[in-house]
């Protein structure tokens, strides 16, 4: 008979006028990495708010067992208490105090009624070496990278005896070395007993750490499967519910003249002005095109990008051309009137104004030029619901707000903006980063729609597949020159990554 840590019976959970969770079943065994996919809005937070008392005992119907043993998390303090920790994907630590005083915060060693800073300190370092972080206690987090402090947050579980652990999309701001840290010590943790839940978009990582998947879709769940018998194609169909003909539904393009040209362009660092970010790069893209742009993070792709959109707060120089004629782009401002629009990486900080409403978020980059002098409200409602209509944005109504769409929804909203105000030239920065397979696979059919319509689309991505998937030409920066190019009959994943690290590609 198998033995089970975690048990969650039949848990239904309802809003006002919704069910989020519809009688769902979900289990784990002691030690093993069990992932749990689904698309935006499938009900997978919703469920580990359950689990970790965010939602408390009595708002919901089911039942929880850790060792077979009932249990009724009314605080999440109750759920620590039974050993389950989460760790959200924006990481709960306070960037002031030290990597100790995070790991002991709010459960400090006392001698005598006083922290015992020995203690606190000793014990800090004894996590930190257990998670294979080799850094001071006494360090801020601050002074941390984002994966150095995904491994405090892991330290400051353990540290509270987590038996359970679970990670909400744990590797969404990682560099590909961090990720490589990461799956190496849940392994680890894996042998020690310890029970992952691994909530991840990203299925070549699922497919790379889990032994078992769990799918939910609409509050229910579809199924687990054991992750040696199926494949990353059968859990995207329970996850969306239809057969997708392929991930990257690519067409075939047929590109015109050049549209954009970018010839010796430099970017220099904010705060260094003498040294170089980007180094000397020259390019095109034609009309109707997908150029993409790989290389690892810090090679450059942003702030070239960027700067191109007059975006970046360090100076330029170099030359672009737009359908044969110069131009000068000092701002954003003047990259929108000469027809380029960017969906910048970040959408929560650089895209949208979250506690604005989706039709004004919309507009908001086309007020100029397509209100003139008096704005028209009406107009503007017709304008937004159309372009909500066009991209399936999924809301109410176009006045609600857009901090409450999910993270697909609201990158449709940042694409609206920007296909409103009409460019010829469109640059992507991450166009799918953080969300769902559907939602993905619904902007990538959009993207094929603006290049049929002689949109040249500049691409920045760091998942290697979607590069490959959706480009018809490959440009590889390392360290901010252009280290390779490649037809869509040339790329291979090796080839693009022997040269975004500094080497050649063979043939």
């Amino acid at each position: 008979m198998d033995h089970y840590i975690l048990e969650m019976r039949e848990i239904t959970k309802q809003f006002p006028g919704v069910r989020a969770l519809d009688k769902v079943d979900f289990k784990a065994r002691k030690g093993e990495i069990h992932a749990l996919c689904g698309e935006n809005g499938a009900g997978k937070s919703t469920l580990m708010k359950v689990l970790s008392g965010v939602y408390p005992y009595g708002t919901y119907q089911g039942e929880i067992l850790i060792n077979g043993q009932p249990q009724k998390f009314y605080t999440i303090k109750d759920s620590e208490r039974a050993g389950i920790a989460i760790i959200y994907q924006e990481l709960a630590l306070v960037s002031e105090l030290s990597v100790a005083e995070n790991i002991f915060l709010g459960n400090e060693p006392l001698q005598h009624q006083l922290i015992d800073w020995d203690k606190m300190y000793m014990e800090a370092t004894k996590w930190l070496k257990e998670v294979g972080l080799e850094v001071s206690p006494g360090t801020k987090i601050k002074n941390l990278g984002v994966g150095q402090q995904q491994l405090v947050e892991i330290a400051k579980a353990l540290a509270k005896n987590a038996s359970i652990l679970v990670l909400d999309e744990p590797t969404a701001a990682l560099t590909e070395s961090e990720v490589e840290i990461l799956m190496r010590i849940l392994r680890q943790l894996k042998s020690k007993g310890v029970t992952c839940i691994y909530i991840s978009h990203k299925l070549n990582e699922v497919f790379a750490i889990a032994d078992n998947i769990t799918v939910l879709r609409d509050g229910r769940t579809i199924g687990t499967v054991k992750k040696d018998e199926t494949s990353q194609d059968k859990i995207i169909s329970m996850m969306v519910g239809r057969e997708l003909n392929s991930l990257f539904p690519y067409t075939n393009h047929s590109p015109g003249a050049i549209t954009l040209e970018v010839r010796n362009f430099s970017v220099y660092s904010p705060d260094n002005p003498r040294k170089k970010i980007v180094k000397d790069v020259s390019f095109y893209v034609r009309q109707g095109e997908i150029l993409g742009i790989a290389g690892l993070i810090g090679s450059g792709r942003t702030e070239l990008v960027t700067s191109i959109y007059g975006g970046y707060p360090g100076k330029n120089e170099g030359e672009i051309w737009l359908d044969g004629r110069k131009v000068k782009i000092k701002n954003c401002e003047d990259a929108l009137s000469n027809g380029i629009a960017l969906v910048p990486e970040d959408r929560r900080r650089q895209g949208l104004v979250l506690d604005m409403d989706i039709r004004k978020n919309i507009t908001l980059a086309s007020l100029k030029r397509s209100y003139n002098i008096m704005l028209n409200e009406n107009a503007e409602i017709r304008d937004a619901e159309f372009y909500v209509d066009k991209l399936k944005i999924k809301t109410p109504s176009v006045e609600a707000r857009v901090g409450n769409l999910s993270g697909g929804n609201q990158q449709k909203v940042v694409l609206a903006k920007a296909m409103m105000t009409k460019p010829r030239v469109l640059i992507l920065d991450e166009p799918t980063r953080g969300i769902d397979v559907g939602a993905k696979y619904e902007i990538y059919n959009l993207i094929n729609s603006l290049v049929s319509q002689g949109v040249a689309i500049v691409m920045v991505s760091s998942e290697l597949p979607e590069i490959l998937g959706m480009s018809d030409r490959i440009l590889v920066l390392c360290e901010g020159r252009i280290t390779g190019e490649f037809s869509r009959e040339e790329a291979k994943e090796e080839k693009i990554m022997a040269c975004a690290t500094g080497g050649k590609a063979s043939a």
